[in-house]
């Protein structure tokens, strides 16, 4: 295991990624802001799907993935077709036109990362990307199931 040092420099560099996050967010289209990207690639990786479950993947509340949601929709990049199964809710699917935006948006992505890591091996870019699935997927495992991260938001008990 780590020693807490190494935890403390993670999270550090963790901080970073957020600023990373926001260079990338810089080369979206103005019509394509970060959440609205955010929505097409969720539906593109999972599929057709509620509204609910969208929020529950993009981890925001549901008005704020509404507000995403009219946005693509009102682009044509996404439909909002009834859902069959009960009539109030809707099933939310990308169109050819989102699918043209999203690979527009790849393309905008991938140019930026190589730009950026244009001095990085084939082996760090390799490294780095094992690295960042492993460590989405020791989150996702926090995710859906007890949260093994709450009793860390709660204070410790008071001595008797």
């Amino acid at each position: 295991m780590a020693a807490q040092e190494q935890y403390g420099e993670l999270a550090r560099q963790l901080s970073g990624v957020s600023a990373v996050k926001r260079d990338l967010a810089r080369v979206l289209p103005a019509d394509c802001p970060p959440g609205s990207a955010a929505v097409l690639t969720v539906l593109d990786k999972h599929g057709e799907m509620r509204m609910s479950r969208l929020a529950e993947l993009l981890a925001i509340d549901m008005s704020v993935t509404s507000r995403h949601v009219a946005h693509v929709a009102d682009r044509g990049w996404i439909d909002r077709d009834p859902d069959p199964g009960d009539r109030r809710s809707r099933i939310l699917r990308l169109t050819p036109a989102g699918r043209q935006r999203l690979a527009e948006l790849a393309e905008r992505y991938t140019q930026a990362l190589a730009h950026c890591l244009s001095g990085w091996s084939d082996d760090e870019v390799g490294q780095l990307n094992a690295l960042l699935a492993k460590l989405h997927a020791s989150f996702g495992e926090c995710r859906g199931s007890t949260p093994r991260l709450q009793h860390l938001a709660e204070p410790p008990p008071l001595p008797a």
